[in-house]
């Protein structure tokens, strides 16, 4: 455990709020906790007034209290749909903006991004905005940044696109407060195929320790595209740079100064990647998964996978057993 002190966490939801995006976010705290067995996060609902707010399902919830209540929140974040408002938007406005200036971190999640938007929270910085509500943001708010990313943190301001997003927001946050290990169990319990963080779109789903391809220079951006389109048969590095029309010492170059890694490096991560997620999440064999990234033999799969997880597969896929369905046994509720 890297932290001891509790973080807490606040929820101020709006009228039509999307339940998925609230539970999403407290379900990993939750078992999270019971995880380390430690009280390492705590969270409240909060509402405008303390009173009970509908959600989006027609659910009816009853806020812990009133935002005018909260204090000692480290991080506070907005959930609503894109017609979110206060009633009293000075007050509410006001008491945001005081939070922020206490030491509460802010956040949205989906239509949350709206009423943040509207507080001056959102001003000189990046938020992430669902792709279904980026034209009417846009128009509404056309001063300020945007970005197509699940996750956009941006100097206190944590951002999602949506219940999956919020749920990879946590785990984050999990990681930071705990350690990977506990993230990583929190992802088995719910079975979380993809951990997304920072710098991954909306539209294209990637590896947990990935950036995104079309942010990157064009050299190498398409270098990524043949590697992961040539996961289980690699290709020489040679070959690649012929296909993308450039010498083999001028795509060294380029990943070295965007990445500060070798394309073959880079290339063995990616392959690294591709099989953890079949080590925790498939019940293929290791030799399935070994030929599936591009090995011939288990054994090498594991000496580099050992090299980049401190692990063998065998030993975190023993770990991971521990949480999946076998027979019956019992296993933690999710």
């Amino acid at each position: 455990m890297t932290e001891s002190a509790i973080f807490r966490v606040g929820f101020l939801v709006f009228p039509g709020f999307p339940m998925a995006c609230l539970t999403s976010a407290i379900e990993p705290l939750r078992a999270a906790n019971e995880i380390a067995e430690t009280n390492a996060f705590e969270w409240r609902v909060l509402s405008e007034t303390g009173d009970a707010v509908t959600a989006s399902a027609d659910v009816v919830f009853q806020p812990d209290q009133a935002l005018q209540d909260a204090e000692g929140l480290d991080l506070l974040f907005l959930l609503s749909s894109p017609q979110g408002t206060f009633a009293n938007p000075r007050t509410g406005n006001g008491r945001l903006r005081h939070l922020v200036r206490h030491g509460t971190d802010i956040g949205a999640v989906s239509g949350g991004v709206f009423p943040l938007a509207a507080s001056g929270l959102l001003q000189d910085r990046i938020g992430s905005v669902h792709w279904c509500y980026k034209s009417a943001f846009q128009s509404e708010y056309p001063d300020l940044h945007t970005s197509d990313d699940v996750i956009v943190v941006d100097r206190g301001c944590f951002t999602a696109s949506g219940a999956a997003a919020v749920f990879d927001l946590m785990l984050r946050l999990i990681e930071q407060r705990l350690d990977g290990a506990v993230m990583t169990e929190v992802a088995c319990w719910f079975q979380h195929p993809l951990v997304r963080t920072e710098g991954v779109s909306q539209s294209v789903p990637a590896f947990k320790t990935d950036g995104l391809a079309c942010d990157l220079p064009d050299t190498v951006a398409r270098a990524i595209d043949v590697f992961s389109k040539n996961l289980e048969d690699p290709l020489g590095i040679g070959d690649v740079a012929d296909q993308i029309g450039v010498s083999p010492r001028q795509m060294e170059r380029s990943f070295r100064q965007a990445l500060d890694q070798s394309p073959l490096q880079y290339y063995r991560t990616l392959r690294m990647n591709a099989a953890r997620q079949m080590v925790l999440y498939s019940r293929e064999s290791l030799t399935e998964i070994a030929q599936a990234v591009g090995y011939v033999s288990s054994s090498t799969l594991s000496k580099h996978y050992r090299s980049a997880f401190g692990m063998t597969p065998q030993d975190e896929r023993r770990r991971a057993n521990r949480f999946r369905v076998e027979e019956n046994r019992p296993v933690p509720s999710v």
